[in-house]
């Protein structure tokens, strides 16, 4: 049988309980072949109980490689998100009080539970949101550094004492929780992109209103349950689902939360700005990303083309920091081209639940479709596809949102695959004549999340670095994240920091305490 839940009777105050199994069958990472699965049901956490929406609403929850349910979520609404920031309203005196020994215990904990649960939540990962199985795992353990990390980081909440022009007069700066957080993440890395949020939060001494993808809730839940599991006082971490334009607009609107943290498009971002304001709260916002790479014409070709491959279709380039455009020296540009279609055309693609898949499907069919206006409008301006550029062939792939990782030549600026965020496996590559042609072609952007530079050359390095317009550079390397390290966009990527301690300072406010010793 397979995992109950059920209703309180109103007439005689039992629980009803029901049991479902269906008859869909997928591999199982966990036993290594096909069996018969359970549909899961997850529910939000309010106030320190699990609850159903109070109108009944269900969401279906789909695995994007077959099309199967797998999953059913709550589709709560104003009501729900409204509760979750009372409890943790109520809840965040004695959070606060807490001493950061506890607190950092209660993480460390949360942690432990994380890895105990690995394989478990990962494989839920895969299931809803597509990516390989390897690559949730990841996730997961990379979920738990953060959850550890800012278990210690919490501990070094310290204020100073500051210099007066008086005597007899002290002045002393601390630093105090903001209040309630209300935390949004999106589908494309759910859990940990969540945890950058929630994690801080918690460490600083305020309460939490966590809202996850609405179409991808169910590993992030397991994380919320980890967290409850822990021993979280209630009302300390509470999660509510729902779509944004109900609960998201009830969590950034009502003037209970002191904090919104979001990671999502720009024009969200906009739109939280905007109605934030009106209660003057504190945002903080990762938005889109349009992220460029230069390769020079003495980078380590080999080195480069490993890279740009794995940032561009890691995730089938569903990454707010994916390499989106790639501009190469005219030198060795034949060269990289060569062996970028080489190793694009050697990923394997299928369900992301078999152990040898590096590419999984993409999430939904809006933004495989996104994809696919991208690649037509290059074409019709002039691109070249040279690689990619439509669905796997094969009867394994045909209910599923599968898609070709996909090369590009003879690019220019006028096309919107260099202008927009496409959010899909597509690397346009284009030449350069000098260096500064480059820095300026990768600058020539609204957006400025992330950058890539490749070169032997160390002043070359710095020249480039200083001058992209992004929060974040990689030279050699094609990741900016570094858990102690800021993350978060220049331009229209977005306000605010995440990770390191500065991710723990945007949920802190300073207090200046003058004091007369006479």
């Amino acid at each position: 049988m397979g995992p109950s839940w059920g209703r309180r009777s109103k007439r005689t105050g039992r629980w009803r309980t029901r049991w479902i199994r269906i008859g869909w069958r997928c591999w199982s990472a966990s036993f290594g072949g096909w069996r018969a699965e359970m549909m899961k049901r997850i529910q939000m956490l309010i106030g320190g109980a699990w609850l159903d929406a109070f109108s009944g609403g269900i969401s279906v929850i789909r695995n994007p490689a077959t099309g199967e349910p797998v999953a059913e979520a709550p589709v709560g609404g104003r009501e729900e998100a409204r509760m979750a920031l009372e409890a943790a309203w109520r809840a965040f005196p004695r959070w606060a009080g807490t001493p950061a020994e506890e607190r950092a215990a209660l993480l460390h904990r949360t942690a432990e539970l994380m890895r105990e649960r690995l394989e478990e939540i990962s494989r839920w990962l895969t299931l809803e949101q597509g990516k390989p199985i390897r690559d949730a795992r990841k996730e997961i353990m990379l979920t738990a550094k953060v959850f550890d990390y800012y278990a210690e980081e919490g501990k070094r909440i310290f204020g100073e004492w500051v210099p007066t022009g008086t005597p007899h007069v002290r002045s002393l700066v601390i630093r105090q929780p903001v209040g309630v957080a209300a935390v949004i993440a999106p589908w494309n890395y759910p859990v940990e992109l969540l945890a950058w949020k929630i994690a801080p939060a918690l460490a600083a001494g305020c309460t939490v209103v966590a809202k996850p993808a609405s179409a991808a809730p169910v590993a992030a839940t397991e994380m919320i349950r980890a967290l409850h599991d822990a021993g979280l006082p209630p009302g300390t971490i509470n999660l509510v689902l729902g779509p944004g334009r109900t609960v998201g607009a009830e969590l950034v609107e009502n003037p209970i939360a002191r904090k919104i943290a979001f990671t999502g498009e720009t024009e969200t971002g906009r739109w939280i700005m905007e109605k934030a304001a009106r209660s003057i709260k504190r945002v903080s916002l990762e938005l889109g990303g349009q992220s460029p790479m230069i390769v020079c014409r003495d980078a380590d070709l080999e080195k480069a083309v490993a890279a740009g491959v794995r940032r561009a279709f890691s995730n089938m380039g569903q990454i707010c920091i994916s390499v989106n455009r790639i501009y190469v020296a005219e030198e060795i540009a034949d060269a990289f081209i060569a062996r970028f279609v080489e190793r694009a055309r050697s990923m394997r693609i299928g369900n992301g639940l078999d152990p040898e898949v590096e590419l999984g499907p993409m999430f939904n069919e809006e933004v495989r479709q996104k994809t696919r206006e991208h690649i037509a409008d290059a074409v019709s301006k002039g691109a070249r596809i040279i690689w990619g550029g439509r669905e796997p062939d094969g009867e394994e792939f045909r209910r599923g949102y599968f898609f070709l990782p996909t090369v590009l030549v003879d690019v220019s600026h006028s096309m919107r695959v260099m202008r927009e965020e496409t959010f899909g496996p597509v690397a346009p590559i284009m030449r350069f004549r000098d260096l500064d042609e480059a820095i300026a072609l990768a600058n020539d952007s609204p957006y400025g999340l992330a950058a890539y530079v490749f070169t032997h050359d160390i002043r070359t390095a710095f020249y480039v670095a200083e001058r992209l317009e992004a929060g974040g550079v990689g030279v050699n390397i094609n990741d900016v994240t570094e858990l102690q390290a800021p993350f978060g966009g220049w331009k229209e990527s977005g306000l605010g920091r995440e990770l390191g301690r500065w991710g723990l300072e945007s949920y802190l406010e300073l207090k200046h305490i003058r004091i007369a010793l006479d």
